[in-house]
């Protein structure tokens, strides 16, 4: 492990979990903010990345 320039997928999904917990609170907290969309659409894009890196 080292910087070689390679970023290994499970640290994708990692953080899409994070993502998702943080938006589960931040909705649970104050409704459907600009926040909450936010930290939603970095979810999904973090599991689209870990989707395009495992599977193509």
């Amino acid at each position: 492990m080292g910087i070689d320039g390679v970023i290994e997928p499970i640290y994708f999904l990692i953080t899409s979990i994070g993502f998702i917990i943080l938006s589960v609170i931040q909705y649970k907290k104050t409704g459907k903010t600009l926040e909450t969309i936010y930290l939603s659409i970095l979810s999904v894009f973090f599991i689209v990345c870990f989707i395009i890196l495992n599977f193509y």
